[in-house]
């Protein structure tokens, strides 16, 4: 009776050493369609944040922190997208959808990595704003190259223990369930799903690492762009208060966008709304706004506009 439970256990490990991610199979007629738009989205990504990190290279003028931290901001998007995309071209492509458990879990980990990262850096760039609007006559002694080296390392660095332990503690989990996941890539939320058992404890380390890496970053984002306002409307010129409000719309946008929908999705491991949402949602924060951030961050900014226009009279000459 014993050999047959534990041979019974030992079928059930080895069926769930593997996940089916269900992505787009219940419209199979848009499963080509969809191919093209991903693929065009992700070679969209790809170029215009590479042209970014090379014009942020290139040209002298962009040799500035805000800059500096825009094409650190540039690459993370394509590591970003590069973790999801791919995996969901080929999905599409094979119509199958087999991810094994570790590049399940692998995946996760550097989606919470990369993701986590990305607010982070967000707020060093708000932080760089709110000192050069703020204390501009101390801009160059604060946010010197050490410092601004530190911080986007720190951005970088500070994210990796807590996603290794996020990761480690939910794939540790007992995965009794289906082992089809009802969704485009290897998210948190459709994995505890799947999770047999009580899995608060696991909901609570979500929330706080919610709370860590979203929340507090966003209400420091907030706190200052209320200073930098404040301190914008106190400037007497018209043309410099629209110059000081055009450096900061961009970023200001791109925030927005990341952190609401970051948020819905994690700050409810067990959402109430339907599973079709909450893909729609995942794809609204790791595909369509890191299309959309190059395109705000160029057509919004003259310098970048600039050093474009410089960079191509230089190839066509």
């Amino acid at each position: 009776m014993n050999r047959k439970k534990l041979k019974s256990e030992n079928s059930n490990i080895t069926t769930m050493m593997n996940f089916i991610l269900l992505g787009c199979s219940d419209t199979p007629n848009l499963q080509w369609t969809l191919f093209v738009i991903f693929l065009l989205i992700y070679l969209t990504i790809l170029v215009c944040n590479s042209i970014i990190i090379l014009i942020t290279k290139i040209d002298p003028s962009l040799h500035t922190p805000m800059y500096f931290f825009l094409g650190n901001f540039s690459f993370l998007e394509i590591c970003y997208v590069t973790v999801t995309i791919p995996r969901m071209l080929v999905d599409l492509w094979t119509k199958k959808g087999h991810i094994s458990f570790l590049a399940c879990a692998t995946q996760m980990g550097f989606i919470l990595m990369f993701g986590g990262t990305e607010c982070l850096l967000l707020t060093v760039m708000a932080y760089d704003r709110y000192v050069a609007i703020c204390n501009p006559l101390h801009y160059s002694l604060v946010m010197n190259h050490k410092v601004c080296i530190q911080l986007v390392a720190a951005s970088w660095i500070s994210t990796i223990p807590v996603v290794i332990g996020q990761t480690w503690q939910i794939f540790s989990l007992s995965f009794c369930a289906s082992h089809t996941i009802n969704h485009f890539f290897c998210d948190v939320p459709p994995i505890l799903k799947l999770a047999c058992g009580d899995t608060f404890v696991n909901e609570v380390a979500v929330y706080v690492a919610t709370v860590v890496f979203i929340m507090v970053p966003f209400l420091l984002i907030v706190v200052s762009y209320v200073k930098i306002i404040c301190n914008i409307l106190k400037l007497s010129s018209a043309r410099g208060r629209s110059k000081a409000f055009s450096t900061c719309s961009s970023h200001l946008t791109v925030m927005v966008l990341f952190y609401g929908t970051a948020s819905i999705s994690y700050l409810q491991p067990k959402p109430n709304h339907s599973e079709g949402m909450e893909k729609l949602i995942s794809l609204f924060y790791t595909v369509f706004i890191p299309t959309l951030n190059p395109i705000i961050y160029t057509l919004r900014n003259k310098d970048i506009m600039m050093a474009l226009k410089k960079l191509l009279a230089k190839i066509l000459a």
